[in-house]
């Protein structure tokens, strides 16, 4: 059975429970971080032509626009034994993390079989990635379920980000250096069973919150309701651009590595990304103690967008690895505000939502948000299309044109640059701060007592 607890307790919960649930966001990040090696994988090692595998991952945003809001809109009316959410985390875990080890284990090149290694990628993407859509989604609708307050919520995102940059670093700088130790395919098996373990080693200390049966909406409606709702949509919109900052920094740091600074691509890019994400982890107790306490979701994100997207500038000149890695602490003081606030501000924007419709949407508000973000691998994939189009990469080649290195610092640098830039006027424009999240919290303060009573 579901666990439960008690409506006077629901914003106090034991520091064990806040431990696992974010030790299982391994289980979340691990997996998407080792899937930005895609491109590398099938692209410079299976020796696939990098505009079709581009194009074909572009393909894929379409699909994600169906699968993620359904699949969140599902879950917000599942009911089980287990609950809404953990019935997804029990059974679609082990699949997820399957298709993972298969999708680094293909059995073709792109030499001799380009037409058969895009299918086996084709299928067993869709696969994973419709099993890894149910398991992300209900893990993070858990999030403003277990955890009501300011407090304990912005407690937990120390703590799953903490943990988040352990599964940035296992995920991002370790795969080139195991690929090259034991192969591509132990590799993915490997992360595959850490993530496994992560999860079912914390959902057991999950739950829900008991609330009054409503008549849940219908699709339609749902889906009305949440894109007319401004605090979604620019706050959604804003995090599409961080991914696109952070996906173009795990898409393009070994080409960048490689090419433009002229240096072994394994170790060295290994240790630029744990840079990164080691200095992200350092620094969100700052961003928590100094910045979020004092001036709340809204001026953090502002912060940080600002930060990144200056960050990023020095790619365009660097010749030397110390610069580079100068470059990537810049960026990860930046990254530790994105990540602390990403789902501290979306539990604000699904408390309102609780407000104006008298549900609990989780579901509904991290598929949509899905849908929206994934649109980032889209833009990255086809910025990298377009690259090496234009600036002549073609991993067939021994030896590539100079052009090449030019290609990559554009890449690393202008779209998270333009990303960041739009991220800021979007946070600009998130309505719920302030008086205005004031009012919201102590309204359903007291919608949640009358209930009770």
């Amino acid at each position: 059975m579901t666990a439960t607890l008690p409506a006077a307790v629901e914003a106090v919960t034991p520091a064990g429970v806040r431990w696992r649930y974010a030790l299982m966001n391994l289980g979340m990040v691990i997996p998407a971080q080792v899937s930005s090696f895609f491109f590398l994988y099938y692209v410079d090692h299976l020796k696939v032509d990098p505009v079709r595998f581009a194009a074909l991952m572009s393909a894929f945003a379409l699909y994600n626009a169906i699968d993620n809001p359904v699949i969140g809109y599902l879950s917000d009316r599942t009911r089980s034994r287990w609950g809404r959410r953990r019935p997804y985390l029990l059974f679609a875990t082990l699949p997820t993390m399957l298709f993972l080890a298969l999708l680094f284990n293909a059995p073709f090149d792109g030499v001799s079989s380009p037409g058969a290694l895009l299918l086996y990628f084709g299928v067993l993407w869709v696969l994973w990635e419709t099993t890894g859509t149910m398991m992300g989604s209900a893990y993070l609708s858990l999030l403003p379920e277990m955890f009501r307050s300011f407090a304990e919520r912005t407690d937990v995102a120390v703590k799953m980000n903490v943990v988040q940059v352990v599964g940035l670093l296992i995920g991002l700088a370790l795969p080139p250096v195991l690929a090259a130790q034991i192969g591509w395919g132990p590799m993915g098996l490997l992360f595959a069973l850490i993530s496994a373990a992560a999860v079912y080693g914390g959902v057991g200390r999950t739950f829900e919150q008991p609330r009054p049966e409503r008549p849940a909406q219908a699709l339609g409606a749902a889906l009305r309701a949440t894109f007319t709702n401004r605090s979604f949509l620019t706050v959604v919109l804003a995090q599409t651009m961080r991914f696109v900052a952070t996906g173009t920094l795990a898409t393009g740091m070994g080409f960048f590595v490689k090419y433009s600074l002229g240096l072994d691509g394994g170790l060295n890019t290994t240790v630029l990304l744990a840079t990164a994400f080691v200095t992200a982890g350092v620094f969100l107790w700052p961003w928590r103690q100094f910045v979020a306490r004092r001036f709340g979701a809204r001026t953090t994100l502002l912060l940080a967008f600002a930060l990144c997207g200056v960050a990023v500038l020095p790619l365009l000149v660097i010749q030397t690895f110390a610069a580079a890695l100068a470059t990537t602490v810049l960026f990860g003081v930046g990254l530790a505000g994105l990540i602390l606030m990403g789902d501290v501000i979306m539990g604000d924007v699904i408390d309102e939502d609780e407000l104006r419709t008298g549900e609990r949407r989780e579901g509904s508000y991290y598929g949509l948000a899905g849908l929206i973000t994934t649109l980032s691998s889209a833009v990255v994939a086809a910025a990298f299309g377009w690259v090496s189009a234009r600036y002549g990469y073609d991993p067939k080649l021994s030896v590539q044109p100079d052009s090449v290195a030019q290609g990559f610092r554009l890449f690393m640098t202008v779209p998270p640059l333009i990303g960041s830039a739009l991220a800021v006027g979007l946070m600009l424009l998130y309505p719920l701060h302030g008086r205005r999240l004031a009012e919201v919290q102590a309204a359903l303060a007291r919608r949640r007592a009358e209930e009770r009573a």
